[in-house]
């Protein structure tokens, strides 16, 4: 895709020094700049690049005044980082802008979709599954019976959603994500083997959520498995049958949720958490990497450790646990004077 740097400016409501019908195809860092890549300059510690860069575009701020000739064209701007980002989403919005089925792919029976449908090929449909507008899907995708899916939501390729699965407007699904996979239930027999216990509820993803490449998020046993809105998922996530993720929480990779547990709303979770089954999490939680919970944590706790403890307490234990020789040694020596 080529943008021309009249087009950027249009975007970002810039001032243009230079060439106005310069294209680029391709976004670098100032220092790795090359012809016919898009850059920008806000840190001044980068200046020197400036003058160096091979990049034909370069966003900067209207306060920059060169030093040195500068060949890139330059889009003057209030505020260059945020107008960079804003690039990056329009760039990523024109890339994604694709429409229209590929072959072969499979649409089952009593399916419905709306506008601007992009359907990769060996991609499946299953029965009376509900696509709305704008829905991206990529190749190689397994979408299974009477699953929900709402407007402008993307499914990167790969990504399979079990049946009565229903996943809001404005969500991205990356590649490998598992969604309504059965639920870890067994049931122990009197001969130490185990019973399989139907998984027959479903997943309700609420929109704006965001998971992750290869993130698994199970059905429930009875009812839902629910994912809030504006919920954002890491990679290679574990989400139990029946857990509940309260609205705008977010959570790093490596990270499993037993079943049944309940997390609040705007909670951040770091990665290669384990938290146990049947817990309630309250709002505004934070729980730091690698931390192991056990039990229900009240609202705006910061806990940290496994088992998990208040932060300040871990912090503290670990200052006395690092000095720990020294302490033995000390009392050792304290010892043998009391001989």
């Amino acid at each position: 895709m080529k943008i021309t740097a009249a087009q950027i400016a249009e975007v970002l409501n810039g001032e243009i020094i230079g060439d106005e019908n310069v294209s680029v195809s391709t976004l670098a860092k100032i220092e790795e700049g090359t012809p016919g890549s898009l850059t920008f300059l806000s840190n001044p510690k980068y200046t020197a690049f400036i003058y160096e860069t091979k990049s034909s575009i370069v966003i900067v701020n209207k306060t920059f005044v060169p030093e040195h000739p500068i060949s890139a064209t330059q889009i003057k701007v209030d505020d260059a980082y945020k107008a960079f980002s804003k690039v990056l989403e329009y760039y990523n919005q024109v890339k994604l802008m694709k429409s229209g089925i590929e072959q072969p792919s499979v649409i089952s029976e009593d399916v419905t979709y709306g506008e601007d449908l992009y359907l990769g090929s060996f991609c499946y449909i299953g029965k009376n599954t509900k696509i709305g507008n704008n829905v991206k899907i990529y190749p190689n995708s397994f979408i299974g019976d009477n699953v929900v899916i709402g407007d402008n939501t993307i499914l990167f390729a790969g990504s399979r959603v079990y049946s009565e699965s229903v996943i809001g407007q404005n969500c991205i699904i990356h590649s490998g994500t598992i969604i309504g996979s059965d639920g870890f239930g067994f049931a122990p027999q009197e001969d130490g083997s185990y019973s399989k216990v139907p998984q027959i509820g479903n997943v309700i993803i609420e929109d704006n959520v965001e998971i992750g490449a290869c993130t698994t998020i199970d059905r429930a046993t009875l009812g839902s498995t629910i994912i809030r809105k504006g919920v954002k998922l890491d990679n290679q996530i574990q989400i139990a049958h029946n857990v509940e993720i309260g609205e705008h929480t977010v959570i790093a990779s490596q990270t499993g949720v037993a079943g049944s547990t309940k997390i609040g709303k705007y909670c951040v979770i770091g990665g290669q958490v384990g938290i146990v089954g049947h817990i309630t999490i309250g709002n505004h939680v934070k729980i730091q990497a690698q931390t192991g919970v056990g039990k229900s944590i009240k609202d705006g706790d910061v806990i940290q450790g496994s088992p998990a403890m208040g932060y300040n307490d871990f912090a503290k234990s670990y200052v006395h646990f690092k000095n720990l020789p020294k302490i033995v040694n000390e009392f050792y020596e304290l010892k043998k004077t009391i001989k």
